[in-house]
């Protein structure tokens, strides 16, 4: 199973990390999802987890329910940067 990183910037940083969205729209596609802070810019945070099926983790990402969830999460999505493991 490859590893993701994401990388994103975000409106509040305490709701992302307080979100259940995330948890709800990956479950079925990621396993071992995990959280992180940028330490000195307020904004940056980013996710690694664990990806069974890669064509499903994109199917997430461009579908109504991850959209939905990256608005309630305050995600930027012109900021998202995805970076599989090699």
């Amino acid at each position: 199973m490859p590893k993701v990183i994401s990388t994103h910037e975000v409106d509040d940083v305490a709701h992302w990390l307080a979100s259940p969205k995330r948890k709800e729209v990956f479950s079925g596609v990621a396993e071992n999802i995990r959280t992180f802070v940028h330490p000195t810019d307020s904004n940056k945070v980013g996710l690694t987890m664990e990806i069974a099926d890669m064509s499903a983790f994109e199917a997430v990402l461009q579908s109504e329910a991850g959209a939905a969830a990256m608005k309630h999460d305050g995600v930027r999505p012109e900021t998202v940067v995805v970076l599989i493991e090699s």
